[in-house]
């Protein structure tokens, strides 16, 4: 169970429970229109207005996002609109900015960008392309979540508008991605960009086209009709099956990851535990298992803990990963994804545990793997140990321990399943710039290796036995927790992500530098600050030094 001295947060709902979004489907096609009750922030002094957001907003798209990808494979574009007259979506709620801690706007900001790239990935490799149909005025996050769609179609009524105004009103930055998106996604040139990131009140019909902001104007009289050609020319492209059945998402019963926290070391252990039962060996029995088959409920208890500690235990910043079970049960349920990689279902189930894993690293949280008598670290779960910042695998056996040593075991979804923030498989990020080591781990692929022969590969950090691994493992989580969570949190995130960049890891490695930073400035958040000052009729105070 998590405790929290603020009041805890639930990523868990469920259409039935919606109070800002309305989802239909008409095959190929779904419409998700964004109507938000006022009222239903999720705290109680802020209205959403314009249909302006908070995290409770953006927790019910995520969970709609994940269901049309799962129980509606039928759905092969989807269409995003507001129910609003005039209005797309205001952004994220002002006053909910101003009065929340400052690790709920970073992690705020974070999810949303998750839920983004989320968006984006659909588009790409699930067949299920996004496209907005901006009936009204988008700003700020508004037009964020237009971006983060395949193609906007914007009306064409004299008055709607698309800007991004935190610079010239807030004193912060567009919080998910809009100024990456605008020059690196829609290639706007940086000056023309420039002018519209400062603009606070945006940039309407022609312009915003020609200036490729937008990729289509259409009248009022035909704005509806335009928008479904656009996304029936998408749906036709897709590879989605034109029917169901779909997999339906039921109720988490966190039945294969478990947790124990350590307040004291300020330690979170999640134990992710291997299948007990036959898993499921084609994609119809994988259907008819739905969210009970092990593929399916690991992942999603694992991505929902992850949530659930980022927001609700901000202080416990060491995040300690262990495994139990067969080796063999949890390559034996890997297989269906090998063996059946082009089926819808499959390939988003790995699409899914790759957003999960991503969601790991991109914790700001020290992440260490723990390698003992009776784990199943192998294939997918082998990326829980290379997405570990330290790893201490034990060489040998313990006293009293009739189980045999412990073995990691990588298959081919170690070579790049499941790609991080930056393209690069958690392998290559290991052995960037170094390709002989690379192929030498690449060559231990389908063995079973010990700590020494692990140690050798360079797939773990430290093999010590069982006279030292208690006071090794120790001194690692004491000296974790004495030092600044700040400088961990800017160096884990520095070592993770070598190589290239990509426009997601340009998201994540400049949002949440520069907002973390940002939103703890004073011409922001201080009393005479933007954040502060927005709506009052009064010019916030800044501080001109240039720092």
């Amino acid at each position: 169970m998590l405790v929290t001295t603020e009041k805890a947060l639930t990523f868990v709902t469920d259409p039935s429970t919606y109070r800002h979004w309305r989802l239909d489907v008409e095959a190929p096609l779904a419409t998700l229109t964004l109507q938000v009750d006022p009222a239903g922030g999720l705290r109680d002094d802020y209205e959403l207005k314009l249909n302006s957001y908070d995290l409770g907003v953006d927790i019910e798209l995520a969970d709609v996002m994940q269901r049309l990808r799962f129980e509606h494979p039928e759905v092969h574009a989807v269409v995003v609109t507001s129910g609003l007259e005039n209005v797309f979506c205001a952004g994220a709620n002002i006053q909910m900015l101003a009065g929340s801690s400052h690790h709920h706007k970073v992690n705020f900001c974070k999810f949303t960008n998750e839920t983004r790239c989320a968006i984006e990935e659909a588009s790409e490799r699930s067949g299920q392309v996004w496209l907005a149909a901006v009936n009204g005025t988008a700003a700020g996050g508004g037009y964020e979540m237009a971006l983060a769609c395949d193609e906007i179609v914007m009306i064409d009524d004299r008055t709607s508008t698309v800007s991004l105004p935190e610079v010239p009103l807030l004193a912060v930055l567009p919080g998910t991605g809009g100024l990456t998106r605008v020059v690196d996604k829609r290639r706007v040139r940086r000056d023309l960009a420039d002018v519209f990131a400062t603009r606070a009140e945006g940039v309407k019909g022609q312009a915003a086209m020609d200036w490729g902001l937008i990729d289509q104007l259409a009248p009022r009289s035909r704005f509806d009709q335009v928008v479904r050609e656009r996304a029936m020319v998408r749906a036709a492209a897709s590879d989605r099956p034109p029917a169901g059945p779909g997999l339906v998402l039921t109720p988490l019963r966190h039945e294969h990851v478990g947790l124990a926290i350590d307040r004291d070391l300020g330690t979170a252990t999640i134990t992710v535990r291997a299948p007990r039962s036959r898993q499921p060996m084609t994609p119809d029995e994988l259907l008819s298992a739905g969210t009970e088959a092990w593929l399916m409920a690991t992942w999603r208890e694992l991505d929902d803990l992850a949530l659930r500690l980022r927001f609700n235990e901000p202080e416990i910043g060491t995040w300690v990963v262990r495994s139990e079970g067969d080796v063999e049960s949890v390559l034996a349920a890997e297989q269906l994804l090998r063996e059946h990689g082009d089926h819808w279902l499959a390939r988003e189930i790995r699409l899914a545990w790759g957003r999960t894993l991503k969601r790991l690293d991109l914790s700001a949280r020290t992440l260490v793997a723990l390698i003992e008598p009776g784990s199943c670290f192998a294939g997918t779960l082998a990326e829980l140990v290379l997405a570990a910042d330290r790893s201490y695998m034990l060489d040998g056996t313990a006293p009293d321990d009739d189980r045999p040593p412990a073995v990691l075991r990588l298959t081919d979804a170690n070579t790049g399943w499941y790609p991080m923030a930056n393209g690069l498989s958690r392998l290559e990020c290991r052995f960037w710039g170094r390709p002989d080591a690379l192929g030498e781990a690449i060559d231990s692929i389908g063995k079973d290796l010990l700590a020494g022969d692990a140690d050798a590969a360079g797939l773990v950090t430290f093999t010590p036995d069982d006279l030292d691994w208690d006071e090794e493992v120790r001194l690692c989580l004491e000296e974790r927790r004495s030092f600044s969570p700040d400088a961990l949190t800017g160096m884990e995130a520095n070592l993770r992500f070598v190589g290239p960049e990509t426009m997601e890891s340009k998201i994540f490695a400049r949002l949440t530098a520069w907002q973390n930073w940002i939103f703890q400035r004073p011409n922001a958040v201080g009393p005479e600050g933007a954040l502060r000052r927005y709506g009052t009729g009064s010019r916030p105070d800044y501080d001109r030094n240039r720092t």
